[in-house]
């Protein structure tokens, strides 16, 4: 079972919601300046790498302007990175087909072709983790010691590296992702079939429940509101996106207050508390049936 959500703690500690007490209303228009940070940037020197491109010029088709059969770039399934840098396509259990639906025996109904979702904070998408291109960025998250203390991936970058590789290469149950807002990736999920992990051991699966972890990546990103509106953004995505998953599902350390009350303020209700390996959780679900009621 992947680790869990970073702790809970004031200052840099990582926090899905901040303090609960002052957390703002989560429809509220938060006021962020999305720029990318010096802390972000060193990462990508080419730039910022998940900017949306401008739209492709039509094609001279020679005749009356059908276009079936082309296929544009899609921004979600091929984000851009540095002029200069070649990127591999994606790996097969990951990408959409020309028509933009999942391939055949998708796990997960193509993540990477989910798009984006307008949030309070900000356009909101996942993009699916390229080992080459984010682990630098991904191991620094997983080194800030409140993310460190929740899912045990400090160290060099081969820690982080070992972690990824067991899902980016994985069988599909799970596909690791940068939460991507306004164009800077600013957080880390895991998007996963819960009735396929381990998980499904501790509470009464149903088919096609698809569970979540996440982190938020850096300070500046972190509290406001900003974890609760990209909780909702993400499982909306998934509920939208998997017509036959009916809930969503999370488990954090029943410690962390924080990551709980964010889980909450997101459309998720507290259902148990279960003991996994190293910890015990909140078992969070988001009911399809509840979407527009909590």
């Amino acid at each position: 079972m992947p680790p869990t959500e970073a702790g809970s703690g004031p200052g840099p500690a990582t926090r899905l919601a901040g303090d609960p007490a002052n957390a703002p209303d989560p429809c509220a228009v938060d006021t962020l300046e999305l720029l990318l940070s010096d802390d972000i940037r060193r990462f990508f020197p080419g730039g910022a790498p998940f900017a949306e491109p401008p739209p492709p010029p039509p094609r001279d088709t020679g005749d009356t302007g059908d276009t079936s059969g082309q296929r544009a770039r899609d921004p979600h399934v091929d984000p851009p990175g540095d002029p200069g840098r070649t990127h591999p396509a994606p790996d097969s259990a990951h990408s959409a087909d020309s028509a933009g639906t999942a391939p055949a025996g998708d796990l997960l109904d193509g993540v990477a072709a989910w798009g984006a979702l307008p949030t309070p904070v900000g356009a909101f998408r996942l993009v699916p983790v390229r080992i080459e291109r984010d682990l630098a960025l991904i191991s620094h998250w997983m080194n800030d010691p409140a993310v460190a203390a929740f899912w045990n991936l400090a160290g060099p970058e081969a820690v982080t590296a070992a972690h990824l590789r067991t899902r980016v290469h994985g069988d599909g149950r799970c596909v690791p992702c940068l939460g991507v807002l306004d164009s800077v990736p600013m957080s880390y999920f895991e998007i996963y079939r819960a009735d396929l992990d381990p998980l499904a051991r501790h509470y009464p699966a149903r088919p096609h429940d698809t569970g979540l972890h996440v982190l938020i990546g850096g300070v500046t990103h972190r509290g406001r509101g900003v974890g609760t509106a990209l909780l909702r953004a993400v499982s909306e995505l998934v509920l939208d996106r998997r017509p036959r998953c009916s809930r969503v599902v999370a488990e954090p350390d029943i410690r962390n207050t924080p990551s709980v009350s964010a889980f909450l303020s997101g459309g998720f209700r507290f259902c148990s508390e279960c003991d996994l390996p190293g910890k015990r959780a909140a078992l969070m679900i988001r009911d399809r049936a509840l979407r527009h009621v909590l």
